[in-house]
């Protein structure tokens, strides 16, 4: 059984849009941090975000890069014969 048509392509458009979002956060957060001197609160919240960036970036990536070739992620067809062995 295969996955349905666009599932893949869908996929990875979702995964770079995950990573690019992530990354254009942190960047953003970053240079605005970098503008005024608010580091007793931004300092713990920059840690979060960056957890939260990295997390988010890894997720992207994953997605992006997975191969959807592999016939044995999925389950087989109703009515197909199983494999044995």
């Amino acid at each position: 059984m295969s996955h349905p048509p666009g599932v893949e392509e869908r996929a990875r458009i979702l995964g770079w849009s995950i990573m690019v979002v992530s990354a254009l956060q942190l960047a953003l957060f970053l240079r605005g941090i970098s503008r005024r001197s608010y580091a007793a609160l931004a300092l713990p919240v920059l840690g979060l975000l960056t957890i939260a960036s990295a997390l988010g970036f890894w997720l992207g990536y994953t997605m992006a890069t997975t191969r959807f070739g592999d016939t044995s992620d999925y389950p087989p067809e109703p009515g197909a014969p199983e494999a044995t062995g």
